[in-house]
C-alpha cells in the first residue's frame, strides 16, 4: 500500500476513532448516530478513488487492436496517439492522472505494443493505413468528439484523421509532433531522407541501428535533466517488443512511409489556419529527433495557443508527466469548448 493511502486512511480512522470516542461518552439520545454510523459516514466522505485504467481489445478490420481507457464516457474525451518505437504505454502514468475529470483513450498501432502484428503481405504498414485503422478504431469504441493528443509518429497518424474527420476534433495537444519542414532541418533526418529517395539495402543498412537497444534507451534518455527519473521498464520493453521477428522490417517500412507526411504540411497547416483548433504544445526543447525549430512554427498558423518548452528530451512525459498532466487540466477546463 502506498505510503500517502496509508497516511490517508490512518488519519481517516483516527478521526472517525475520535468520533466513537466523543459519541460513547456522550449522553445518548433517541436518533443519536450509532459508532458504526459514524464509522461510515466518515469513509463516504472521502474522495472517490482514482479511475481504473481498462485494457482492451477491439477488432478492427481483422486486426486485433489493443487499448487503453480511463473515466468515464460521457467526460470530456482525449484520444492519445503514440510515437515511434513506443506504444499506449508511454501515457501509462498520465491516463491514470487524468481519468477523474477527463475520459481517456490509447490505442497500439498494428505492429506496435499488444496489438496484432499482422504480416507484411497482409498489411499495408503505411502512415495512410494506420490512420485508416485509427479512424475505424474511433468508430468500433464510439469516440465522436475529442482532442487530440499527438507525439511523434501520432502526429501524422493524428493529423491524417483530423483532416479526414474534422468536425470530431475539439483541440490539439502536441507534444514532440512535428507538421512542419523545419522540424525536419537536421543532421538525424538525414539518412531517413536518403532512404526516402533510393529504397535500397545500401541506405537501409544506417537504419537499421534506429532498433537497437543503444538506440532505444538514448530516445529516453537523450536531453534529459536527471535520467535517474526515467524508468528503465520504458525502453526495455519497448526493447522487447522491437525484438519480434520480422518488426525491423516493419519499422523500416513506416520510416519509407514518412516520406509521404511532409508533402501533407501543407494541408495540415491550413487546417490550423482555417479551424482554429485550440492548441496546447508541451514540447521537449532538447530533443535531436523533433527540435524545438519544429515547434516554433505552430505560432505562425493557431492563435489559441498554450505554448510550453519543457526542459527535457523526446519523451517529455517521462520527466515532466505532473507538469504536463497539470497543463492538460488547465488547458481542457480554460481553452476547450
Amino acid at each position: 500500500m502506498p505510503r500517502r493511502t496509508r497516511s490517508v486512511r490512518s488519519a481517516l480512522f483516527a478521526s472517525a476513532g475520535a468520533l466513537v470516542m466523543t459519541s460513547l461518552h456522550a449522553p445518548l439520545l433517541a436518533d443519536s448516530p450509532s459508532p458504526e454510523a459514524i464509522v461510515a459516514a466518515a469513509v463516504d466522505s472521502q474522495p472517490a478513488k482514482p479511475e481504473q485504467v481498462r485494457y482492451r481489445t477491439v477488432d478492427v478490420g481483422g486486426v486485433n487492436v489493443f487499448y487503453r481507457e480511463a473515466g468515464r464516457p460521457d467526460a470530456p474525451t482525449i484520444l492519445l496517439l503514440h510515437g515511434f518505437p513506443t506504444s499506449s504505454q508511454m501515457f501509462r502514468n498520465l491516463i491514470p492522472a487524468l481519468a477523474d475529470k477527463f475520459h481517456l483513450v490509447a490505442p497500439d498501432y498494428p505492429g506496435f505494443g499488444q496489438s496484432d502484428m499482422p504480416a507484411m503481405d497482409t498489411f499495408d504498414y503505411s502512415f495512410d493505413n494506420l490512420a485508416r485503422v485509427v479512424e475505424q478504431f474511433t468508430d468500433k469504441v464510439g469516440l465522436t468528439s475529442y482532442v487530440l493528443y499527438v507525439q511523434d509518429y501520432g502526429a501524422p497518424v493524428g493529423y491524417r484523421l483530423m483532416t479526414a474527420r474534422p468536425e470530431r476534433v475539439r483541440g490539439l495537444i502536441v507534444q514532440n509532433g512535428n507538421a512542419y519542414d523545419e522540424g525536419l532541418d537536421n543532421d538525424f533526418w538525414k539518412p531517413i531522407k536518403a532512404y526516402w529517395a533510393d529504397k535500397s539495402e545500401a541506405n537501409a543498412a544506417p537504419l537499421r541501428g534506429f532498433f537497437k537497444l543503444d538506440a532505444t534507451k538514448w530516445q529516453y534518455t537523450h536531453g534529459v535533466r536527471d535520467a535517474s527519473t526515467i524508468s528503465p521498464d520504458a525502453w526495455t520493453l519497448d526493447q522487447a517488443l522491437l525484438d519480434r521477428p520480422g518488426n525491423d522490417k516493419i519499422q523500416l517500412e513506416l520510416f519509407y512511409s514518412y516520406g509521404t507526411n511532409p508533402p501533407l504540411y501543407p494541408q495540415w497547416q491550413a487546417f490550423f489556419r482555417e479551424k482554429q483548433p485550440p492548441t496546447l504544445i508541451v514540447w521537449g526543447k532538447n530533443d535531436q529527433i523533433f527540435p524545438a525549430a519544429g515547434a516554433q512554427p505552430y505560432l505562425r498558423d493557431l492563435k489559441n495557443v498554450d505554448f510550453h518548452l519543457l526542459d527535457t528530451g523526446h519523451f517529455a512525459l517521462e520527466e515532466d508527466g505532473v507538469t504536463i498532466a497539470a497543463k492538460i487540466r488547465e488547458f481542457m477546463t480554460k481553452r476547450v469548448k
